[in-house]
């Protein structure tokens, strides 16, 4: 018996659009990965992207649990040497409140090119409104 393979014709994208409000951070993040990977279709493929489009909302109303907002650091470096830079949670989300769930959810694709091209299927924005009404995406609700 042969292994089924979709084409790429046969794919077939959804647009999902997430209230991030008073959502866990970690958790939210896996749910989008997860949307972003196809792995929730039965046809999903590991190689192939056949994940859905993601946009995300009220990105900066989103919560973490315990001590994170001090505790939990971002590091991100110059280049150059001693060029280390720290910054966290909470002056992350004053500074760029999207950034956190971007990187959260960057991190849990495939750190290949088929992670790049997935991550070029997520959007995130602070507030509301997104410019995505054409895509008539769907609301997705979070289990």
């Amino acid at each position: 018996m042969k292994t089924y393979v979709p084409k790429q014709g046969e794919i077939v994208k959804e647009w999902y659009v997430i209230d991030a409000e008073g959502q866990v951070l970690g958790r939210l993040a896996v749910e989008i990965a997860r949307l972003l990977r196809g792995k929730h279709k039965p046809q999903y493929t590991p190689f192939l992207d056949c994940g859905d489009h993601v946009v995300v909302v009220n990105a900066e109303k989103i919560r973490v649990t315990g001590n994170k907002a001090e505790g939990k650091i971002y590091y991100r470096h110059s280049g150059y040497p001693g060029g280390l830079k720290e910054l966290n949670y909470a002056r992350m989300m004053q500074k760029h409140p999207t950034r956190a769930l971007e990187l959260a959810v960057k991190g849990m694709l495939p750190h290949n090119r088929l992670g790049r091209q997935l991550a070029t299927n997520f959007r995130v924005y602070a507030g509301s409104e997104h410019p995505h009404q054409a895509q008539q995406p769907k609301v997705y609700e979070m289990k």
